[in-house]
């Protein structure tokens, strides 16, 4: 599974998010929408158009679909994982 957070510099839930998926040994890619216009135009496509972050994209191997979620639990990603 590829696991892309996008967020934003300042975000404290982001920061948060990073802090537990980095305790549960969970490797991720980080994209900062601030930095990246392309990363901001996805996170807007999945949000009502709004850059609300945590966004995070699950991509899972050899096909199927992708799960977005907004601003999940560590939780929520972890069973995302295991899809």
């Amino acid at each position: 599974m590829a696991l892309t957070v996008y967020t934003t510099s300042w975000c404290g839930p982001c920061k948060r998010l990073k802090s537990q998926l980095t305790r549960e040994g969970i490797s991720y890619r980080e994209i900062d929408i601030e930095a990246d216009p392309t990363a901001a135009e996805f996170v807007m496509s999945v949000n009502n158009g709004n850059q609300a972050v945590p966004t995070v994209l699950v991509v899972p191997p050899g096909g199927g679909d992708n799960i977005v979620m907004t601003n999940p639990s560590v939780a929520q990603v972890k069973k995302a994982l295991t899809v």
